[in-house]
């Protein structure tokens, strides 16, 4: 029997002790957790990983069928394991009680600066060359898109918070965010159509968020950090000022 118990046998009556295969499954969501592998990104092979972790394939082929049951990994079509990419999905009671009064908006403002700003310093710790060029190119879609008519503002604004998560390295924060991001989207669409809307408002995001890409660029968490506060500070400003 290939799938043994680490620490021997169980005695009746007894908790269950963990498996190889139980290991197994905690070692790969690790790497998840890690950011060794991305949400999306196909798994070594069933072998590779065996080879890595000192298990046979028979533990390993055991733990990815557990962890696919749980909805972290999915097949690859033609084979192969990948983690899935979709790890939840927007939250649509958050979404409308911010529908039914913007002043909930107040509440998730405060909370995304003291996240946003968390996930900023990771960005600028953690960051590589794939997650600066995204940074980059989620920032020159805002740019083309701060025009008189900005249908697509608001969600090159969400493009551009996603690709920070996602330099930031944390399944976790990654998570949460897409969780949020129906209601995200709202916010923004709010933020860029009415709360501040002024060609001179578009200049002054741009600045902003060019700040905090040159700063997480840079490699200076405190800069990142203060750069992502420092645009969440002005927009909470123009909460105050519209009496939200």
């Amino acid at each position: 029997m290939d799938d043994l118990m680490i620490k021997g046998a169980v005695e009746p009556g007894a908790p269950a002790r963990e498996t190889i295969s139980d290991r197994v499954a905690a070692d790969v969501l690790r790497m998840v957790a890690s950011g060794e592998i991305a949400p999306g990104e196909r798994l070594p092979s069933e072998r590779r990983l065996a080879e890595m972790l000192g298990v046979s394939r028979v533990s390993v082929r055991a733990a990815l069928q557990r962890l696919k049951a749980q909805g972290f990994l999915d097949a690859v079509q033609g084979g192969g394991t990948r983690v899935v990419k979709k790890t939840c999905d927007p939250d649509p009671a958050l979404a409308e009680l911010v529908r039914l009064d913007r002043s909930n908006l107040v509440d998730l403002m405060d909370l995304r600066a003291e996240m946003e700003a968390w996930a900023a310093r990771r960005a600028a710790q953690n960051a590589g060359p794939q997650d600066r060029a995204a940074l980059r190119a989620a920032l020159a879609a805002m740019e083309a898109d701060a025009a008189p008519t900005p249908a697509h503002k608001a969600e090159a604004d969400v493009a551009f918070h996603l690709a920070v998560a996602r330099a930031s390295h944390s399944v976790v924060y990654q998570h949460l965010l897409r969780v949020v991001r129906g209601t995200l989207a709202e916010m923004l669409t709010y933020h860029r159509t009415e709360l501040f809307a002024t060609p001179s408002d578009d200049r002054t995001v741009m600045q902003h968020h060019a700040d905090i890409v040159d700063a997480i660029e840079s490699g200076d968490a405190d800069a990142a950090e203060a750069a992502m506060r420092r645009h969440l500070d002005w927009t909470r400003d123009h909460y105050r000022r519209s009496g939200r």
